[in-house]
């Protein structure tokens, strides 16, 4: 028992102690021994419940016996007497449940902190490894990049967002975004897997967005993966020294990237939507699209989490985002990213993942 534990036993003795003196010293005349209650009360608000109910006995004890010592048996004092040692009595059961009740409150706080304590720690964890799965943030030669990404207000819940940019052997640069649908380890777990399966494919050979994710309709059906998945894959090629640069992308399900021209203007580059990775008739053909990049020009991809928000329709949540990227489209990408984000005020229920490019001036 450390120093306060000791001081904390102690003080209830030292008000029966006290009681005991204040009767002796002010003489049999002046009746303090119903102060006696105060022990079991004082032990009620730091100690256990056997230390409380030895208090409790311990004051009926001196009760009775300061009783003797003044006198109060005689038979006119004897019912005041007896009034006081019942309320001794029921004072000292008023402290056990006290003291009960005390416990029962401590131990009811203890459960939480520590469960809040383990929930912290897990969402640290959680979030760590989303982090290590996403990886360092993408870097595209030639291009400014900037890329975010922020966990929704899930809880312990881990996601399925994810960005990715690597060269292609041709020196192209791919760009993915992605999201597998749950908030969830299994969740975490497809991303991972369907984001090392691109880079796979895409080093085999399928090169084309079109052409990857038709491949990747396959290598998901062949693994009977129970999960849908949107994702927007996009080439841009930027060997030349020219003016523009041509960016060629195929959507599979996924919210529509936006274009910022050098001029500020923004738009989306939303096309007749193609079905989700994972919802059927493989082998269908997918399409791909077009479009040229002139210096200054930027292209931001992101996730659902962005645009779909409480009391927010998506066609809404879209439409601030264009006007958004209207307004700030032009800053350096780091700012963009971080006003969208900021712009939203708190976590949504979705995790949100960026990735924007800019072929610079």
């Amino acid at each position: 028992m450390n120093r306060s534990g000791r001081i904390d036993a102690a003080v209830p003795a030292v008000v029966l102690v006290l009681v005991v003196l204040g009767e002796i010293v002010t003489g049999r005349g002046h009746v303090v021994l119903g102060l006696s209650v105060m022990a079991p009360l004082v032990a009620a608000t730091s100690l256990g419940r056997r230390a409380t109910i030895c208090y409790a006995a311990a004051a009926f004890v001196v009760a009775t016996l300061l009783g003797l010592y003044s006198q109060q048996y005689t038979s006119d004092a004897a019912l005041a007497q007896t009034i006081r040692l019942v309320a001794v009595l029921l004072s000292g059961a008023l402290a056990v449940a006290t003291c009960d009740r005390r416990l029962r409150h401590e131990a009811h706080a203890s459960r939480l902190s520590a469960e809040a304590a383990s929930t912290r720690a897990v969402v640290r964890t959680s979030e760590t490894l989303q982090r290590a799965l996403l990886g360092s943030p993408p870097q595209v030669p030639g291009m400014e990049t900037a890329a975010r990404y922020l966990p929704g207000d899930q809880g312990a819940q881990v996601g399925g967002d994810w960005y990715d940019a690597f060269p292609l052997p041709d020196g192209r640069m791919m760009l993915v975004i992605g999201d597998v649908a749950g908030h969830d380890a299994p969740a975490a777990a497809t991303m991972a897997q369907t984001k090392g399966m691109v880079r796979a494919l895409a080093a085999s050979g399928h090169t084309s967005p079109a052409g990857l994710l038709t491949a990747l309709d396959e290598v998901l059906d062949g693994l009977a993966l129970d999960s849908l998945v949107t994702v927007t894959v996009a080439t841009v090629d930027i060997r030349g020294a020219g003016a523009s640069a041509p960016l060629c992308w195929s959507n599979a399900g996924h919210p529509p990237p936006v274009l910022v021209r050098a001029d500020g203007t923004a738009a989306l580059l939303e096309r007749t939507p193609e079905r989700l990775l994972g919802a059927g008739s493989v082998g269908a053909v997918r399409t791909e699209h077009t479009t040229e990049l002139q210096r200054g020009d930027s292209v931001l991809f992101y996730t659902d989490g962005l645009v779909e928000r409480r009391g927010m329709t998506l066609d809404d949540g879209t439409a601030w985002l264009v006007r958004a990227l209207g307004r700030i489209g032009l800053e350096p990408l780091d700012r963009v990213c971080d006003g969208l984000l900021g712009a939203l005020g708190s976590r949504g229920d979705d995790d949100i993942a960026l990735l924007a490019v800019r072929l610079p001036r």
